[in-house]
């Protein structure tokens, strides 16, 4: 095994994952969801640690692991969390329960995340986990961009998408989705952005500017 490969794989057994994150991982592949990483989830708490955040949004809830992360990374924060899977809220929610988690930091909208991202408000948000289907990615990142605060951050789950990003000869569309959201915000001088190799890639965002 290469250094850097040895070196990533440090990296992703260097977090200690919470039981109750532990299990709701397990429920998430049993759902046939696909979890962030310990160590994305790690980011997130620390993320989440240094803008102090108080209202979390995260685009796409699987069985709640990303949830508990930031959560974990933000003692006294909100979490909106929307998906279009009720299965998936419902596992989340019994997730959030067994974390012990009071029921007024968390707050499930089970509808598809293009309808229900219009109707919130323009920078209510100090963190936007945006985790969901990839087709739609650049208007969940530009929704997301104007519903986090000025310094506010928004983060993108699998932006690399199994490696396949990187790789010239893979060209499907969730590959080229992922390449022009990359390419947008390359050009973009309305953010600072930063783009981890963490898990499967985690490009993350800070609002700079409109």
């Amino acid at each position: 095994m290469a250094k850097q490969d040895l070196s990533w794989k440090f990296a992703e057994e260097f977090p200690v994952e919470p039981p109750a994150t532990q299990l709701a991982r397990q429920h998430a592949l049993e759902l046939g969801a696909d979890p962030i990483s310990p160590a994305v989830g790690a980011q997130l708490a620390v993320l989440a640690a240094a803008l102090d955040a108080k209202n979390i949004l995260e685009i796409g809830t699987g069985a709640g692991v990303s949830g508990l992360w930031l959560l974990q990374g933000a003692p006294s924060a909100t979490l909106t969390t929307i998906d279009v899977e009720l299965d998936h809220q419902n596992r989340a929610r019994q997730s959030f329960q067994e974390a012990g988690l009071a029921p007024a930091r968390t707050r499930l909208i089970a509808g598809r995340a293009t309808e229900v991202l219009p109707r919130m408000n323009d920078g209510a948000y100090d963190l936007v986990l945006v985790d969901a289907d990839s087709t739609s990615v650049l208007d969940y990142v530009e929704h997301g961009l104007r519903i986090a605060r000025i310094g506010g951050v928004v983060a993108v789950a699998h932006a690399l998408w199994r490696g396949r990003v990187a790789d010239p000869a893979q060209r499907d569309e969730t590959v080229a989705d992922f390449r022009a959201l990359l390419t947008t915000i390359s050009e973009s001088t309305a953010v600072t952005a930063s783009l981890s190799t963490a898990g499967d890639g985690l490009l993350q965002l800070v609002r700079t500017g409109d």
